[in-house]
């Protein structure tokens, strides 16, 4: 067929679905739609992603690009990587519950969530009534789909009347059918030794929503009418069904052929038969039959390869046939209507006028849905959804810092502490507090200038009341966790809990502006920083090396901070020595999250010590860090949490979290107060614009109305709920960023003073 279809902008995709030599209807779609996209646009590249349901997977061909297990969500998480560097400028999910593992395939959401490109999702179920999980995924699919492909105008009206989806958003593109000429089943027959028969054929994989039972009762009354017919049923058993209960079913319906006595009219071929020769038998047949018991199924690719090869079909009245079938173009039987199929099968075997008129109108419609324009029709789907796609115009422009703004951080504070997370902008109470968030909100009351003295003192008193109960003299531990009604959740909390504290301890004693809080931070820090010697983790160390470094600068002959200097410093550098190669200069064999503390503790020990070796490897490692949180356009990206744990690589995009921007800019700020280095001023600068939309998406992250941040960014878009962390990180990198532009100014005067 002709046609005037302008050549897809878009040569790149990433097609999702289970693949041949995978025995199911799905991956025999997913097979079709990749050639056909080959064959019609033969300069586009299509990087198959196909589905494994068992460990030793299949012996794909070349055209699967990666393979995903089933139920190992990691694996879809390592696709959508795989996606995201491909250069692939699209998704094309092929859809169906049962091939994607989690409840209700909820999986597939996982990789979707973890991939900025756009997506299309071809729907091959659409449930007028789904379970709960079914509802959620279909949700998830539909929030996450620019464009949906549905293969009947039945499955459209669902997903606006159940699902609320956008009209605008569905498409309906009939299932794709081979490119076969209109045969005389006669011509074709010999090869299955049918000569002489008249043959009704029912395809597919053997499963008891397939109705057979039917067609095999009505067959008494059709061998009566026609001698010679024959009722093929070709398939293999769907290996779900054959999992459970072997080939119990199969038996049953050739039992039920003996019974009705027409065990010689009725043949079953038992097997996954190849595309090619699908093809043949269906041309051999007379008549195709679909008698299936599911009134709700809306595809059935048997059913478009039957039509589309010109055949007459006698179906239940099931969405697609019901579509399909439609005015004259097939024959629709209630569902269990045995006196029904046999008179229509009769009627049809019997009168060869009717046959032919019903086959040629059939094979008309199968034109329109020939595999070439099905992906035409896709191609054009996707050119629509990538060209919509918001391309970044890059600005230079300087961005203002923002005002300190603790209206957030009174909105999720109450008289007992600040809590940890919200639902959307409104704290949840639910998930209580942390001794993390309240320490962090601490020093955030000394770091803010020009506060309200009330406003302050009321805050300052709330968080340290919260550190003070904390303390467990017992286990000489801080406890972290606490539900809403005050009960802990433990009697000791993490590490990095520990050291967080004891860093906000030394930061208070130095930093508070009234004595009352310096004098009750530097006794608790005197009581409970001795535990530092027990912590493990680095960055619980380096969180006890900022504390101690602030707790110096206020008392300098404080021995206790000192010696935890020392000790955690060697520690730092030993672990350096052991993790570092040519291309590799840093403490870990991974990232992590707040990478940045860690030379920052390096940098500031140094200053406190006045050793040159832990500034050098410091602002080395410092150095490092920056490079690798820096995209290929120059604008800061923080470390992705699907980074965290992966040896020697490099670090991944996503998810960006406000905590590493805020990081940077503490220690950008050491690394220019040791140095006196602008270059380390305009770093701290590009770490904050992250906040304000100088980012990867584009997105700001900062409300800056009220003071607000975002809780990150996600391929898809922004993290929309505002937790304590990230409202805190904001804000002390709001107040550290405003010290270091004042630092340099100065800096710069004195410099001018002396010129």
């Amino acid at each position: 067929m002709a046609s005037s279809f302008v050549s897809p902008r878009t040569n790149h995709i990433a097609l999702i679905g289970n693949f041949l030599p995978r025995q199911c209807g799905i991956a025999t779609y997913t097979t079709d739609t990749y050639q056909a996209l080959v064959d019609r646009f033969p300069d586009m590249q299509v990087d198959v992603y196909a589905m494994n349901d068992r460990l030793q997977g299949y012996d794909y061909p070349p055209a699967v690009t990666g393979t995903i297990q089933q139920n190992d969500r990691m694996a879809y998480l390592a696709a959508a990587r795989d996606i995201e560097a491909s250069g692939a400028r699209a998704v094309w999910v092929q859809h169906e519950y049962g091939i994607y593992g989690g409840p209700a395939g909820d999986l597939i959401l996982a990789l979707l969530d973890r991939v900025s490109l756009p997506v299309i999702v071809t729907l091959h179920t659409v449930l007028d009534r789904p379970s709960d999980d079914q509802r959620r995924v279909m949700d998830g699919l539909l929030k996450r789909a620019a464009k949906v492909v549905v293969m009947a105008e039945i499955g459209r009206e669902i997903l606006v009347r159940v699902y609320g989806a956008n009209p605008k958003a569905i498409m309906m593109i009939p299932h794709g059918v081979p490119d076969r000429a209109l045969v005389d089943p006669d011509s074709m027959k010999p090869r299955f030794g049918w000569e002489g028969r008249k043959v009704l054929l029912t395809f597919g994989l053997l499963a008891p929503n397939k109705g057979i039972e039917s067609v095999i009762s009505a067959m008494p009354a059709v061998v009566a009418a026609n001698p010679h017919a024959l009722y093929v049923v070709l398939g293999a058993t769907h290996p779900n069904v054959v999992a459970h209960a072997g080939e119990a079913y199969r038996d049953s319906l050739k039992a039920l052929a003996a019974e009705r006595g027409v065990a010689d009219h009725v043949r079953f071929i038992d097997g996954f038969i190849e595309h090619e020769e699908l093809l043949d038998y269906l041309q051999a047949a007379d008549l195709y039959v679909t008698p299936y018991t599911n009134p709700q199924q809306v595809t059935s690719g048997a059913l478009s390869y039957a039509v589309g090869v010109g055949k007459p079909v006698v179906s239940t009245p099931y969405i697609h046939a019901s579509e399909i079938l439609a005015d004259g173009h097939g024959v629709i039987v209630d569902f269990g209507d045995v006196e029904g199929f046999a008179r229509e099968i009769s009627r049809l075997l019997r009168d060869d006028g009717d046959r032919a008129e019903v086959s040629r109108r059939a094979y008309a419609r199968g034109r329109t849905m020939i595999w070439p324009r099905l992906a035409e029709a896709s191609m054009g789907a996707i050119d629509s959804i990538v060209a919509a796609r918001p391309h970044r115009i890059k600005s230079n422009t300087i961005l203002p810092v923002l005002q300190p703004n603790i209206a957030a951080v009174e909105r999720m504070s109450d008289a007992t502490g600040m809590f940890q997370h919200a639902i959307l902008s409104v704290p949840d109470r639910r998930h209580g507090y942390c001794i993390d968030d309240n320490v962090r909100a601490l020093m955030l009351m000394s770091a803010v200038p020009d506060l309200d003295d009330d406003v302050r003192d009321k805050w300052m008193t709330v968080y340290a009341a919260f550190v003070q109960y904390a303390w467990n003299p017992d286990k000489r531990r801080f406890r972290n966790f606490m539900n809403f009604d005050r009960s802990w959740c433990e009697d000791q909390g993490s590490e990095d809990s520990n050291g967080r504290t004891i860093w906000a301890l030394g930061v208070t004693a130095k930093r508070a502006p009234q004595a009352k809080h310096r004098d009750w931070a530097a006794r608790l820090f005197d009581e409970t920083a001795g535990i530092a010697f027990d912590l493990i983790s680095p960055r619980a160390q380096a969180f006890a090396m900022l504390g101690a470094a602030a707790m110096l600068g206020a008392h300098p002959g404080h021995q206790l901070a000192r010696n935890i200097l020392e000790r955690f410093s060697n520690d730092l550098l030993a672990l350096l020595e052991d993790a570092r190669r040519p291309e590799w200069e840093w403490f870990e064999i991974v990232l992590a999250y707040d990478n940045a503390r860690l030379p920052e503790a390096l940098i500031r020990a140094g200053m406190a010590l006045g050793r040159d070796d832990l500034l050098a490897a410091g602002l080395n490692t410092l150095d490092w860090i920056v490079a690798h949180q820096t995209s290929p356009d120059g604008r800061f990206r923080a470390v992705g949490t699907e980074s965290f744990g992966r040896v020697y690589e490099a670090p991944l995009a996503f998810d960006q979290q406000p905590l590493e921007a805020q990081a940077t800019i503490d220690a950008c700020a050491a690394a220019f107060k040791a140095t006196r280095d602008t270059r380390w001023c305009d770093e701290a600068a590009r770490a904050y614009r992250w906040y304000l939309g100088q980012n990867d998406l584009d997105l700001p992250l900062a409300t800056a109305q009220d003071g607000g941040c975002f809780d990150g960014l996600m391929p898809h878009g922004l993290n929309r709920n505002q937790g304590a962390e990230s409202i805190l990180a904001l804000q002390l990198a709001s107040c550290a960023i405003s010290a270091l532009g004042k630092a340099a100014a100065t800096v710069a005067g004195e410099a001018r003073a002396v010129a």
